[in-house]
């Protein structure tokens, strides 16, 4: 079993303490050259691009959406989108309650209004969203007969509570919750993840090569799949337990450039 291409999820996993590329983290991972590293996580494009050309590897597809989209620069690899009823029906609920929604399509990101939320998801991502009413954003999704990539909703754990419980009773079998952090609800299409994504970007553009040929690196749910099914699975310090029990390896935490520490041993 030899390792031929290395993931990485992003918020938790690869970032520093300031959400940023350390200088350790970045000199490593161009060290890796030629082996691609691929970035995985539930980010859309932009906030997955400006990481990228840090790393030199822009000539390199994307895994975003938790893998509801694939994209190599500006070409479509493979794509999935919640249904556009029940993306109206979960913003129909939220409507009712405090909870932020945003929706995303491709580089699409709208968000109902530039409050906390929104706010606070700019900064981390450095993307801005359009601000717009999710009512319109829908009508023109539908006239464009397209849905959402995801949906994000944060808001207090108690009526996101209240929305996993909404969409086990109604969607359970379409639709699946991430819960990124407490206040942070991620939605995606239930037929897709890392690992179903990761295989289907091994498939299309490196078909030489299995999952067993993959080390991938990852702290969170969205990131145990994935971390159970490749090569070589790391998991670092401040991950979930579950994801370090799904993984082979663990290093040191995020904002001590695990990644970086774990791919120089593995280097040398």
């Amino acid at each position: 079993m030899q390792t031929k291409l290395i993931c990485s999820d992003i918020d938790g996993t690869l970032l520093n303490k300031d959400r940023e590329l350390s200088t350790k983290t970045i000199e490593v991972i161009k060290d890796m050259t030629p082996m691609p590293f691929i970035l995985i996580s539930s980010r859309m494009p932009q906030a997955m691009e400006h990481l990228q050309e840090e790393l030199d590897i822009t000539h390199l597809p994307l895994i975003c959406y938790n893998g509801g989209l694939i994209i190599d620069g500006e070409e479509i690899v493979h794509s999935t989108e919640i249904n556009l009823d029940i993306t109206k029906a979960l913003v129909d609920f939220c409507s009712n309650t405090e909870i932020h929604s945003s929706l995303y399509h491709g580089r699409e990101w709208y968000v109902p209004g530039m409050d906390f939320w929104a706010n606070r998801e700019s900064n981390n991502t450095k993307v801005i969203p359009v601000a717009q009413a999710l009512d319109i954003t829908l009508e023109n999704w539908e006239i464009e007969e397209k849905g959402a990539h995801k949906i994000m909703c944060m808001g207090e754990p108690s009526e996101l509570d209240a929305l996993v419980s909404f969409i086990e009773n109604n969607y359970h079998d379409q639709i699946i919750g991430y819960r990124s952090k407490p206040t942070y609800l991620e939605i995606s299409p239930k037929s897709i993840s890392k690992k179903t994504s990761l295989e289907t970007l091994l498939d299309l553009q490196y078909p030489e090569l299995g999952l067993h040929n993959v080390m991938a690196f990852g702290d969170n749910y969205n990131d145990i799949d994935m971390l159970s099914a490749v090569g070589v699975g790391v998991a670092v310090e401040n991950a979930i337990s579950e994801a370090k029990d799904a993984a082979d390896h663990k290093t040191v935490c995020n904002i001590d450039d695990g990644v970086a520490l774990f791919l120089e041993a593995y280097h040398a």
